[in-house]
């Protein structure tokens, strides 16, 4: 399965309220219509503060990160390419300025129970050290780190995203020098102070030590999630 993923930015003569509304109320149910969605997220962004992480912070200034699964990327270009799509494009336009797009597979290292109602989620976008190749970077980063995040107290869920690729928000092919991402953390905590007693304990002054060799910049979010489509929820015809 892959996931897709927009980092959006509202327009300029947009308010974050009618940004969120607009995405919730009139954006969410058209590209639910999406043919082979299997999950469709939308995170808004709530709290752009580190929380405890003493990494430099990349230059992203965002309001909302959409993820939208597919069975396949084969799956993913052709509900691109639909009717139901154009439908969302055009939207898309009405209330979303500058968008970066990206494509990635998942690592799920701590799964959230579902049990556990609702969670304070925090994504993190990461970029490599200058040097480091797209192999290396994985090889550190689902390997040693991994397994030093897990470990953290009161984490409710973990899971990493490794990107495969990267385009404008026209859907244009984008370099990486255009956009500098390697990947998309995703925790989950009970509260805030959950996240910041984390990030203060030894667990975190082991992966933190860690990834000043392999991470160049780490920009954090604290995101409102609307599950859209929840896992198991896709439309029969999407099957």
């Amino acid at each position: 399965m892959v996931v897709r993923m927009g980092l959006l930015t509202r327009r300029p003569d947009v308010s974050p309220a009618e940004f969120s509304r607009h995405w919730r109320e009139v954006h969410g149910p058209l590209a639910e219509r999406l043919p082979g969605l299997r999950r469709y997220h939308q995170n808004h962004v709530v709290d752009d503060r580190q929380l405890a992480i003493d990494h430099a912070r990349g230059p992203w200034s965002i309001d909302g990160i959409s993820e939208l699964w597919f069975d396949s990327e084969d799956q993913m270009t052709r509900a691109l390419s639909s009717d139901e799509y154009k439908a969302v494009a055009r939207d898309h336009q009405l209330f979303v300025g500058p968008t970066a797009l990206i494509t990635a597979v998942q690592n799920v290292v701590v799964p959230v129970d579902p049990s556990a109602g609702r969670l304070v989620k925090r994504m993190s976008i990461l970029t490599r050290k200058p040097g480091l190749t797209p192999e290396q970077f994985k090889e550190e980063w689902w390997g040693f780190h991994a397994e030093a995040v897990s470990k953290f107290p009161n984490l409710m869920g973990y899971t990493q995203n490794l990107v495969t690729g990267r385009s404008s928000g026209l859907g244009q092919p984008a370099s990486y020098e255009a956009l500098p991402i390697d990947g998309m953390v995703e925790l989950w905590f009970r509260s805030i102070a959950d996240v910041e007693a984390a990030f203060r304990s030894q667990a975190a002054n082991i992966s933190q030590t860690h990834a000043l060799n392999f991470i160049a910049e780490i920009t954090t979010f604290l995101v409102e999630t609307y599950e859209v489509v929840p896992a198991g929820m896709s439309q029969k015809s999407n099957s």
